[in-house]
């Protein structure tokens, strides 16, 4: 269902929250490094709220679009972590244009209502793979920038990202393989408990969802091999990542976007 959002504080929190994104996007040249760090505070946490009013619905609402949202705000997370390790990176601009994006799309398709658990390892489940989804987004934003400084040293220009294109490399690669740690894991759980989550005698479910994830766990693990048996690095590594990140999107939100927009299915 399309706009079904709670009409109280939820609702007010996530249009200030993509409000103030905006305007980080738009204007981020034109304002202090402590205005920066005021706003984008200020909407993270609007962000989380307009979340956290989703899943304590009753009965709690979740789709493909408030996927995407969590995994924008994780991204967010790490960001302002490591802006404190790395005051010299720079992405405001891109990350709050997507934050933006994420929570006008989570307003507008906030999911469909899950009356009933099938299984207490559910949520385990979701969470690890929502927490995936983050490590990845946020390989793929460093993997971005790590192309954008690669490409400033080829052509002899400033580097936009404000970091070092081989601390870049070395983040990039810690997101992978912690995000991969994740994402076995969800697959792990998903399948000592499916019968739990998909009925008795069904060991494991193969749709979309379970597909294209497996296929995104077997490329990243090609690209985990890849780097550390044959040397992957820069563009081409990179590449290897994307199709990844790509796979993994189709396999919860991709699905989950055909089932509840397309097919107007729960």
């Amino acid at each position: 269902m399309i706009l079904a959002i709670s009409d109280g504080w939820g609702l007010a929190a996530a249009g200030a929250a993509a409000t103030i994104y905006a305007v980080l996007a738009i204007a981020t040249v034109r304002l202090s490094e402590s205005a920066l760090k005021g706003l984008l505070l200020g909407a993270w946490l609007l962000h989380a709220l307009a979340l956290a009013d989703a899943l304590m619905q009753t009965p709690p609402r979740f789709g493909f679009a408030p996927a995407l949202s969590m995994t924008v705000w994780l991204v967010l997370t790490v960001y302002a972590i490591e802006r404190r390790l790395f005051p010299q990176l720079h992405a405001h601009w891109s990350l709050a244009g997507l934050g933006s994006a994420a929570v006008i799309l989570a307003t507008v398709f906030p999911g469909t209502t899950h009356h009933a658990i099938a299984s207490p390892w559910l949520p385990l489940h979701w969470a690890l793979g929502i927490a995936s989804y983050g490590l990845f987004a946020a390989a793929v934003v460093h993997g971005w920038l790590m192309v954008r400084a690669e490409r400033s040293i080829r052509l002899a220009s400033q580097n936009d990202a404000g970091v070092p294109l081989l601390t870049l490399e070395r983040l990039t690669f810690r997101f992978v393989e912690a995000g991969f740690v994740l994402l076995s894991a969800t697959l792990l759980v998903g399948w000592l408990f499916a019968e739990t989550f998909y009925g008795p005698g069904l060991a494991w479910k193969w749709d979309h969802k379970t597909v294209f994830s497996l296929l995104a766990w077997l490329t990243f693990a090609g690209l985990l091999v890849g780097r550390a048996r044959l040397g992957w690095r820069g563009l081409k590594a990179v590449r290897v990542l994307y199709l990844g990140a790509g796979l993994l999107l189709l396999s919860y939100a991709g699905s989950r976007f055909v089932l509840e927009v397309i097919l107007r299915r729960a």
